[in-house]
């Protein structure tokens, strides 16, 4: 029984892409400038070949890899989770998702408070923690909903939970997503709720993120069109609209990620096990925080070698990350990067896999590997790196 382990590292890119565009930052290079300034040493990872793929500080290339290495080049138009996550998938986006830097039109925004019931504070592209801190007393005085957006295609809604109750907040954000389609279907409808006290207001773990459904066809499509299992480990079940995904394991963290991935590991064996380890991302890059950022790249390199110990001879593990966050850039928004991949198992040779043109590459490889036929996009090189005579 054959099974892949996708893991994603949001926002752990390794080098701006060479198609940039304008606004895009050419010296993003998130993992480097993490380890330059924190020191990080990453052993685990280190013996799985990162330091191989580029010159990394902290982290020196070994002789003797135990995984095969490389990157892997964005293709779809975007640098968000959306986009990153469905590419690695095999669903490449053609034309970017629809973004509002200067707040979302008056017409929408006048739809979405008469669906709703309640008033609107904000439209504007602002920080999340920002944003409250800004607005939060207003909201709690007026009940009026806090929406705003980001460099990213999402509609995010901040509410206060003892304002605006969690199931309340929740049908809110699903009414938006109904209203968000067509021209203006964002990647994502992000309930943000928080808690506290003018001064001290803080976001709480209750976020829920509605996307917008996935094209067909792709790698999770694939896997249960030929009858095998596909478990979401974190925010994946977000991220693909619930499409496609025969068991979620939830998780808010990267800690939660971590024990639930063991869970996975332990519980689903044959078919894909999908994860995304999200803090990385939501709490370090966008706060660019850049010793924070640091310390979750040791956490998970610590907790590596319980991941492997979970893995079957008939396992393909692949490590991968879906955009860049560079927190010691300016700003706190994505970065258009390439991405690192390693990928490890027992039958696969330690060798360089070089500079891939999509990350559908990695989705390609992994339907290759559970026999589950082509995607729609991506090549594999499973055959390059396999050692499997059979």
């Amino acid at each position: 029984m054959r099974r892949a382990i996708i893991i994603v590292l949001d926002s752990v890119g390794v080098g701006a892409a060479s198609d940039l565009l304008p606004g895009d930052n050419p010296l993003a290079n998130t993992l480097f400038h993490v380890l330059q300034v924190t020191e990080v040493g990453l052993p685990n990872l280190q013996r799985l070949g990162l330091g191989n793929i580029l010159p990394l500080p902290t982290v020196p290339p070994t002789d003797h890899p135990m995984a095969a290495w490389g990157r892997m080049a964005p293709r779809s138009c975007g640098k968000d989770t959306t986009s990153g996550h469905w590419e690695l998938a095999g669903l490449v986006l053609d034309k970017p998702l629809p973004t509002y830097p200067q707040g979302f039109p008056g017409s929408l925004i006048e739809e979405f408070s008469t669906t709703s019931g309640r008033a609107v504070l904000g439209n504007k592209a602002a920080s999340g923690t920002d944003i409250i801190s800004e607005l939060g007393e207003e909201h709690m005085r007026t009940g009026a909903l806090i929406v705003y957006t980001s460099a990213d295609s999402v509609f995010q809604i901040a509410a206060h939970e003892s304002i605006v109750p969690l199931a309340e907040l929740y049908a809110i954000c699903k009414q938006a997503r109904s209203l968000l389609t067509g021209e203006h279907g964002v990647g994502r409808v992000i309930a943000r709720p928080f808690l506290g006290q003018h001064g001290s207001f803080y976001r709480t773990g209750n976020r829920r993120d509605y996307s917008l459904l996935p094209p067909p066809g792709g790698l999770l499509a694939q896997a249960l069109k030929h009858k095998l299992p596909v478990a979401s480990v974190g925010k994946i079940i977000d991220i693909f609209a619930a499409q496609d995904i025969s068991v979620s394991f939830a998780a808010h963290n990267n800690r939660e990620s971590h024990t639930a991935l063991i869970q996975a590991l332990t519980e689903v064996e044959e078919g894909l096990v999908f994860a995304n380890f999200v803090d990385f991302d939501m709490l370090y890059g966008h706060r660019n925080d850049t010793l924070g950022y640091g310390q979750a790249l040791a956490d998970f390199d610590t907790g590596l070698p319980e991941i492997i110990a979970q893995l079957h001879e008939d396992d393909l593990l692949l490590i991968t990350a879906d955009h860049g966050n560079d927190p010691t850039m300016p700003g706190t928004d994505h970065d258009r990067e390439n991405v690192p991949i390693l990928v490890y198992g027992s039958r696969i040779s330690p060798i360089e896999i070089g500079l891939r043109s999509s990350f559908a590459d990695a989705g390609a490889t992994v339907a290759d590997w559970l026999k589950i036929g082509k995607l729609p996009a991506g090549e594999s090189f499973l055959r390059r790196i396999s050692n499997d005579k059979q």
